[in-house]
């Protein structure tokens, strides 16, 4: 499952009771009640915009991805204003479209998640007639010559018990209650959540036995018009698959992996998807994730930029629009990039950050202790070192892209052999506006920077870097020609119109040393990732207590430490050339969630993350930085090792080898967790969804071999240069689809047929998997 959260703004947001008026908001992304993302805070603002994207992969089962607006108090207190929460079966509904949602109000009521199992049982007695009675008692003794009896039934808590009681049924020993008990699952005074089951469940059997879902208290909450908490504006993608064996994907990959060799490269599988998608991105993520699984990401990208750099007539113009190999290239350099991103940028983002200077040159914004010429050069000087360490990186940049660049290169220079300039502009447009600058303008996104800061989003635009005052140097370069609406700009940019700068920026573009090393070096500590996690102490002293403690962990490219606070020296240090493996920690170990270990040559360090996406965070960090260690296991133990032997295995040796493969393995130049198969499946999904224009397009394809007049309005928008082999292309994507289309049909109906409702997998008042019984009983076979 991927999700991919766009939070643009909120509007209408209740003003603060109070002289001011205004608010601190800040929003955040919950897979059901767990936080997994934060935006920065917004200030002294009543419609916040925040303009930032969240791309994660979904490592467990939720019901609602649900959103939260709270507004930060001048004591640094958050409170909740409200809340958008969006049921898993309703996604597919708000799919890739900008949307307002009304913010509802958050009440200890409504946050409920989890799952209950229940078995419930009646006794059964023969009457008199034969006839079998369920009953909850019988044969109740007379006392003083005379029975009125009811029946109470509690629940018992370690901190309280709540207690109910039926009615009282007059002269009978043997009573039939036929009541329905309804209790509040509490633990201490808060309200997890509740389930109501009627005893007509029990049936001619008198047994029931199912795990339900937790349901909210019924009208519960408080009573606040919903229009006076505000909306939010959101743009929301999810996509969820089913993964079949990598054998049913093989005519569709292949056809995938040969793209780069199709003349003209417009015919090709890969390229027919960007045509057909709706926008470049969509087909773009999986197209690079596959092509980098396989090791096959230059060829492709050389024959989609190589065609591009031909139809472009102007050379000022070349990679500006929004196209398949321009997407393809942002994706790749994100991808293989990211490392290099955090060994140039972090150190440098992290001092700006620290330093807290003042940096606001706007005259009308400016601060009555602030002077003008001082924050300009804070500013300058700011800027100027951004700039140098980004030009002096180039012998860091990781080999796939210097390969990318240099074949961008030498397509815009000979496609333009006038413009003595283009083989720079070419790559320079690519690193510098599309590579480097968002992750300075948004350093959270790149894990540069934590989601949330406690020390910067107090003041989340101290720095106040803009895009015109970031690629003020890059201008003096690039021919773009440098027009600022704000005079204050324009006065900025003159700091940089010097040739130095012009120089700068053509050296880091040839990248003429990729060739004179293999790999990635390290050139000094960076330090790449720091947070409170809880840790299990790991057994060092011998008669140690192992015991789980609150640390600061702290990551280099040196070493993994923690600390027990921030700031003080480190209780142990675990150099990254001893780390063999980072892996998961199945649950069943420690009854605790969202666990990974680090493991050592002597012993694992067992570790709990503060949410599922943050513990994905931290395993592929840490594997990326010990992915070149010689002595990298194999297998692992899944579980911990406890009472003498190892949960998993059952091998009563410590030392015993690991019982499960390992999930690393990819070429150290460039660590990605890919499933190839996954990445197929996911074309396969777009191929169905826009078949409706490979259909248009088979028709664009037969008008232009017959017609030679000019062409339909309806098929101008493909890109068809060679009609026969397009359709030809066309013909075997249809094939593949359709053969992919029936194993999935197969697939969900022996699912509809072997799922049991009321299971632990699909408890009662599972509405997405109800959802799908619908769509299965309304639907009929699908084909192609």
């Amino acid at each position: 499952m991927l999700s991919s959260q766009r939070g643009r703004e909120a509007k209408n947001i209740p003003p603060y009771p109070g002289p001011n008026r205004m608010r601190d908001c800040y929003c955040t992304v919950n897979l059901d009640q767990e936080e997994v993302f934060r935006t920065k805070i917004v200030e002294k603002s009543l419609c916040p915009f925040y303009g930032e994207d969240f791309y994660c992969e979904i490592p467990r089962s939720f019901r609602h991805l649900s959103f939260y607006i709270f507004d930060r108090d001048v004591f640094r207190r958050d409170y909740s204003i409200g809340k958008v929460a969006v049921k898993k079966e309703d996604l597919q509904k708000y799919h890739g479209k900008d949307t307002w949602f009304q913010l509802q109000p958050v009440s200890a009521d409504s946050e409920v998640q989890g799952k209950v199992h229940l078995e419930l049982r009646l006794s059964e007695v023969i009457t008199d007639s034969g006839v079998i009675s369920h009953k909850l008692c019988q044969g109740l003794p007379i006392v003083n010559g005379q029975c009125d009896p009811y029946a109470a039934v509690s629940l018992l808590g370690p901190s309280r018990s709540d207690a109910k009681k039926t009615k009282v049924k007059r002269k009978t020993n043997n009573p039939q209650f036929e009541e329905v008990f309804y209790f509040e699952v509490k633990f201490g005074d808060e309200f997890l959540g509740g389930v109501r089951v009627p005893l007509r469940v029990l049936g001619q059997a008198g047994v029931h036995d199912a795990w339900y879902f937790l349901q909210p208290r019924e009208n519960g909450g408080k009573s606040v018009k919903v229009e006076e908490l505000g909306s939010l504006r959101l743009n929301i993608v999810y996509t969820e698959d089913h993964v079949f064996p990598s054998e049913h994907y093989t005519p569709l990959r292949d056809l995938l992996l040969y793209s780069s060799n199709v003349e003209p490269v417009s015919a090709s599988t890969a390229h027919i998807l960007g045509e057909v998608c709706r926008e470049k991105q969509e087909a773009a993520i999986p197209l690079v994730r596959l092509f980098l699984h396989y090791g096959s990401i230059v060829p492709f990208i050389s024959a989609i930029a190589h065609a591009e750099v031909n139809r472009t007539q102007d050379p000022n113009t070349i990679f500006r629009g929004n196209s398949l190999t321009s997407k393809c290239i942002d994706e790749t350099m994100k991808l293989a990039g990211m490392h290099y991103l955090q060994v140039t940028l972090k150190p440098i983002i992290d001092e700006i950050c620290a330093e807290h200077k003042p940096c606001e040159i706007d005259p009308v914004k400016l601060k009555e202790s602030e002077n003008l010429d001082t924050n300009r050069e804070n500013l300058r000087q700011y800027v100027d070192r951004i700039f140098n360490v980004i030009t002096t990186s180039g012998v860091r940049c990781p080999t796939v892209m210097c390969d990318i660049f240099f074949s961008l290169r030498e397509s815009a220079a000979t496609r333009f052999q006038v413009d003595q300039d283009v083989r720079y502009t070419a790559v320079s447009s690519f690193i510098f506006l599309r590579f480097f600058a968002p992750a300075i303008l948004s350093p959270n996104l790149f894990h540069l920077r934590p989601h949330h800061p406690v020390s910067f989003t107090a003041k989340p635009n101290n720095i106040k870097l803009n895009d015109n005052m970031l690629i003020s140097p890059f201008h003096a370069f690039i021919p773009l020609k440098a027009n600022f609406k704000e005079s204050y700009m324009a006065a900025f940019y003159e700091y940089f119109n010097e040739q130095k700068y012009a120089d700068a920026v053509k050296n880091v573009s040839v990248l003429d040393m990729y060739k004179s090393y293999s790999g990635f070096q390290w050139c000094y500590s960076c330090l790449f990732l720091f947070r409170f996690m809880i840790k299990r102490a790991q057994g060092r002293n011998r008669f140690g207590i192992k015991n789980f403690k609150k640390r600061w962990f702290r990551l280099t490219n040196h070493e993994f430490t923690y600390h027990k606070t921030k700031g003080e020296g480190a209780l142990c240090s675990i150099p990254i050339e001893n780390i063999l493996a980072v892996e998961r920690l199945e649950e069943e170990s420690f009854k605790m969630k969202n666990m990974f270990q680090v493991i050592q040559p002597e012993r694992a360090l067992y570790i709990q993350a503060n949410n599922c996406v943050e513990a994905r965070d931290w395993i592929d960090i840490l594997t990326k930085v010990s992915q070149c260690n010689r002595k990298r296991l194999s297998t692992y133990h899944p579980s911990a090792y406890l009472n003498g032997h190892w949960l998993c295995c059952k091998l009563s040796a410590d030392t015993a080898p690991g019982c499960t493969p390992c999930t690393g393995g990819l070429p150290a130049n460039i660590q990605l967790d890919v499933d190839g198969d996954r990445e197929t499946e996911r074309i396969y999904s777009l191929f169905s969804t826009y078949m409706t224009k490979l259909i248009k397009m088979q028709e664009a394809c037969g008008s232009k071999s017959v017609y030679d007049g000019p062409e339909q309005e309806e098929y101008s928008s493909f890109v068809i240069d060679d009609p026969q082999e397009t359709y030809k292309t066309l013909k075997q994507i249809v094939s593949a689809v359709q053969t992919l289309e029936q194993q999935h049909t197969k697939y969900k109906r022996d699912k509809f047929k072997k799922t049991k409702i009321g299971s632990q997998e699909h408890p009662i008042g599972d509405k997405s998997f109800q959802c799908y019984i619908r769509q299965q009983s309304e639907s009929s076979t699908y084909s192609i």
